[in-house]
């Protein structure tokens, strides 16, 4: 077997003194070392060595785009790196080399590899390389195959694969069990609704609750969404996909803590049985909810499973959703926005998403606009009466079916890519998830 191609990360300094060799190819191939660019240098028996620009630091995505562009070889990186540079450098071109082929024959061709580096934690590696492979996966599988049923038979995996218990409340279970609001959205679909609840880990340990939002597919109900709108609705469950690759992270890091995760599976569909607006529907936790409109069905659900997840008084509760289009319109579409009910918790959540190259931004619970949510009819409306501050209002309309005393965080993500970016390729994405991982891994179990 041939030795591998050496990778050299350079600025315009380290090309001058380094690699002054091959310096008449740079200038033929007009490289200058600048972030992101990168130099084939040919020897006697093929590529002799590669050229990397670097920018003055070396984060997650300095290789990301390597693996798709680099010649189909096995290349290793030439530097003195340290462990967590190694470990984040490995990471940034393993998510590089994600694609989604399951629709597509014959398989396309091999992709170039990298010899893992000295000192890079392997194991990390693959395990936040699988949960990011499998929340890409189940967000770009096409409603027709992810459905709530299918949503149900990965959550079955994951209970298989790491030996955690799995629970199930199903179609007309959810009334007898009093989900209500769960049951509400999802009863027009031909796939029943249904609660997946999975525990793992010693029941005496720290207690982390993931809380995923598993619309599988949004018509948007009797306020049925535009045919744009709808287009893209096959992601609306991405809050789920990326609970569920988070879990997988934590459990194969065998993390020391008592995990639960729920996702309310359902599709929020059109027929004579759906939700109407200006419903009213008593929740879980005995709020009576007015529907003002169906396609505000996301938070419906999701107050059915923090109103759950609060009766266990777990020290930490994550939800994750592809709640608001208004959190697109403040953020953008790769930035997530967070919520969260404990100052300290958030600030060390933001920290930990700018160690591991993982951003999130804080959005404010902003107390005078819960005077938005309220109905005439009922004790809270699923909508405001305004335009504005949707993302805002959403988080409010959540944070009434949590407990107080619980730190709680509350992510609102795109789940999705719309252009391709070093180690992000359009398409479905884990927003936020990497840096849930290292503050639940920082605070609660180191």
């Amino acid at each position: 077997m041939s030795q591998p191609i050496p990778i050299y990360l350079v600025d315009a300094e380290m090309l001058r003194q380094h690699h002054s060799d091959s310096r008449l190819w740079q200038e033929a191939c007009g490289f200058e070392a600048t972030p992101g660019s990168y130099c084939l240098v040919p020897g006697s028996e093929g590529i002799d060595k590669v050229l990397v620009g670097r920018g003055r630091d070396l984060d997650t995505w300095t290789l990301g785009n390597l693996p798709q562009v680099l010649p189909l070889h096995q290349y290793a990186l030439a530097d003195d790196l340290s462990a967590e540079t190694a470990t984040r450098l490995s990471l940034g071109w393993a998510l590089g080399q994600y694609r989604f082929t399951r629709y597509q024959k014959p398989d396309p061709p091999g992709l170039a590899e990298l010899v893992m580096p000295k000192g890079a934690d392997t194991d990390y590696v693959r395990a936040a390389t699988t949960a990011t492979y499998l929340t890409r996966d189940l967000i770009n599988t096409p409603a027709n195959d992810m459905g709530p049923a299918q949503l149900e038979a990965q959550a079955r995996t994951l209970a298989d694969t790491y030996g955690a218990d799995l629970t199930l409340i199903t179609g007309e279970e959810l009334l007898s069990q009093n989900y209500p609001l769960i049951y509400a959205v999802g009863q027009a679909s031909a796939q029943a609704p249904r609660l997946i609840d999975l525990r793992w880990g010693d029941p005496e340990a720290v207690q982390v609750t993931l809380v995923g939002k598993g619309v599988c597919f949004d018509t948007g109900g009797l306020h049925v969404k535009s045919g744009s709108g709808m287009q893209m609705m096959k992601k609306d469950m991405g809050g789920a996909a990326q609970v569920m690759g988070l879990a997988n992270l934590i459990m194969a890091q065998a993390l020391p803590l008592r995990l639960r995760l729920l996702v309310p599976a359902v599709e929020n569909s059109i027929a004579g049985n759906a939700m109407h607006p200006l419903d009213v529907i008593t929740s879980r936790k005995g709020v009576t909810v007015e529907i003002g409109n169906t396609d505000a069905e996301g938070r419906l659900v999701l107050a059915d499973a923090l109103a759950e997840a609060s009766q266990a008084s777990p020290d930490l509760l994550i939800d994750c959703a592809t709640l608001t289009g208004a959190a697109r319109v403040a953020l953008g579409t790769e930035l997530p926005a967070c919520f969260c009910n404990h100052q300290e918790t958030a600030e060390a959540l933001l920290a930990a998403g700018q160690r591991v190259d993982d951003p999130l931004w804080q959005l404010p619970l902003h107390e005078p606009y819960r005077a938005l949510l309220e109905s005439k009819v009922a004790d809270i409306s699923n909508i405001s009466g305004g335009s504005y501050g949707g993302a805002i209002t959403a988080g409010l309309f959540l944070r009434e079916f949590v407990s107080p005393q619980i730190p709680w965080i509350h992510i609102d993500l795109m789940a999705w890519n719309l252009r391709s970016l070093p180690g992000r390729p359009e398409g479905g994405e884990a927003m936020g998830m990497r840096a849930l991982y290292e503050l639940i891994r920082q605070r609660l179990t180191s």
